[in-house]
C-alpha cells in the first residue's frame, strides 16, 4: 500500500486537511511493514503557495505526530514531467489545442468529433482532453460505492495552459501515477473530479488506484465547516491548550466508527482498528465542545509530572507541581490552568476604591459602632 497526503500550501493546515492527512497515515502505518506515506505539497498555486505556509503544514503535522516516509515532494519541481505527459497525450491524439471557450467545446462534442471540430488544426491554445462522445466513465469508490458518469456529458476538461504550464488536474494524475500510489483517500470535495482523473489515467494507459472520498465536515448547525463554529485550523486548537493525543482521538472519529460505544483510542489501537469499509459517506459533525470534552478527559488521565511539564513549558513558568495538583481535575484544556492559578504567584494587586471605602477613618468608626 502507498497513500499520499497533497495539502496546498495557501495558508494554515485546516481541520478537514488534518481529518485527511490523520486518515491517510492510520491506513499507512496500520497496514504493516512496507506501506508509506508519501507527503506532496501542490504548490502549484504561484500566487498563494509560500515558504510559510509550507513550514505551518510541517509544523502542524509534526505537532499531531503524523510522520511521512521519505523527503516531501514538490508539485512545482515536476512541471517538466508534466509537460512531457502533456506532449505524449497530444501525440496519441487524446489531447488537443483550442482557443475555444467552454461554450464552444460543448458544441464540439455535440457536432460529432470525427469531423475536425475540436480543434484539430490548431497550433496554439490551451491543451484540452479529448473525452469519449459515447459510454461512460466508472468511478469505484470505498465509501460512495460505484457510480457512472456519460461521457457525453463531460466536458473536455482543460489539462494545460496555452503557455504549456499543467493544470491541476493532469498534474494530481501524473504525480499519483509516477509516485505509486496505490490509494486516494481524500475530502468528499474531490469526488466530482474523480471521473477526470480516470479519464486521464485511461489517456495515459496507466492504472486506477482504489478511491475512497471522507465525509464532508459540518458544524453542530449543520452548515459547512467554518471559521465561525470555531477553531479552523490545527495551529489553532494547539494555541487553544488541546492536546494534540486528544485532537487525534477526535478526528479519528470525524466520519469513522470501529464500533458504537468506543470513543477512547490510544494511537495502536487506532491503527490496529481503522480501515476505510468503517468510514461513513454521511457529513460528520465537527463540535469543539465535544473536543473539549474529550480533551478535559486526557488532561485528567495525564501523570502529574507530566502535565506539569507541559503547562510549564507553555507558561514560561517554573514550580508549579503543587498548583497543578490542586487544578488538574478542573480544566479542561492547558489554557484554563492559569486563570486558576495564577493567584498563587502573584501579588495581589491592591484595589484603591475598596481602600478608600471600607478602610476610611468613619467606616472604622461606623463598623465599631455596629
Amino acid at each position: 500500500m502507498r497513500v499520499r497526503f497533497a495539502p496546498s500550501p495557501t495558508g494554515a493546515l485546516h481541520i478537514g486537511g488534518a481529518r485527511t492527512a490523520l486518515f491517510n497515515w492510520l491506513l499507512a502505518r496500520g497496514a504493516g511493514d512496507g506501506a508509506e506515506l508519501v507527503l506532496r505539497i501542490e504548490d502549484t498555486d504561484r500566487e498563494r503557495s509560500t515558504p510559510e505556509n509550507v513550514e505551518q503544514i510541517f509544523e502542524a503535522l509534526g505537532w499531531l505526530g503524523l510522520d511521512w516516509d521519505g523527503e516531501p515532494v514538490f508539485q512545482s519541481s515536476r512541471a517538466e514531467r508534466h509537460a512531457e505527459v502533456v506532449e505524449q497525450l497530444l501525440a496519441g491524439g487524446h489531447a488537443y489545442r483550442s482557443n475555444a471557450g467552454p461554450e464552444a467545446v460543448k458544441q464540439f462534442k455535440q457536432a460529432n468529433a470525427n469531423r475536425g471540430f475540436r480543434g484539430s488544426d490548431e497550433s496554439t491554445g490551451a491543451v484540452r482532453l479529448r473525452v469519449p462522445d459515447q459510454g461512460s466513465t466508472t468511478v469505484v469508490d470505498v465509501v460512495r460505492g460505484e457510480t457512472s458518469f456519460e461521457n457525453a456529458l463531460q466536458d473536455d476538461l482543460v489539462i494545460a495552459r496555452a503557455d504549456g504550464s499543467p493544470l491541476y488536474h493532469l498534474a494530481v494524475v501524473v504525480d499519483d501515477h509516477d509516485a505509486g500510489i496505490t490509494h486516494v483517500v481524500r475530502g468528499a470535495d474531490h469526488y466530482s473530479n474523480t471521473p477526470k482523473h480516470v479519464l486521464i489515467q485511461q489517456a495515459m494507459g496507466a492504472g486506477t488506484p482504489v478511491f475512497a472520498h471522507l465525509p464532508l465536515l459540518h458544524g453542530p448547525d449543520g452548515k459547512k465547516l467554518s471559521k465561525r463554529h470555531g477553531a479552523a485550523s490545527v495551529q489553532e486548537l494547539r494555541d487553544r491548550g488541546y492536546l494534540a493525543e486528544a485532537v487525534r482521538n477526535y478526528l479519528a472519529l470525524l466520519g469513522w466508527g470501529f464500533d458504537e460505544e468506543t470513543t477512547f483510542f490510544t494511537t495502536d489501537e487506532l491503527q490496529r482498528h481503522f480501515s476505510l469499509e468503517h468510514v461513513s459517506k454521511s457529513p460528520a459533525v465537527f463540535d469543539e465542545q465535544k473536543l473539549r470534552w474529550m480533551n478535559g478527559r486526557y488532561v485528567r488521565e495525564l501523570g502529574l509530572d507530566d502535565l506539569t511539564g507541559r503547562l510549564e513549558a507553555r507558561t514560561g513558568q517554573a514550580g508549579l507541581r503543587d498548583a497543578v495538583a490542586i487544578t488538574q481535575e478542573k480544566i479542561s484544556t492547558l489554557d484554563e490552568f492559569w486563570p486558576l492559578a495564577r493567584a498563587f504567584f502573584e501579588e495581589p494587586v491592591p484595589d484603591a476604591a475598596a481602600q478608600e471605602k471600607f478602610l476610611a477613618p468613619e467606616s472604622g468608626a461606623a463598623a465599631l459602632a455596629v
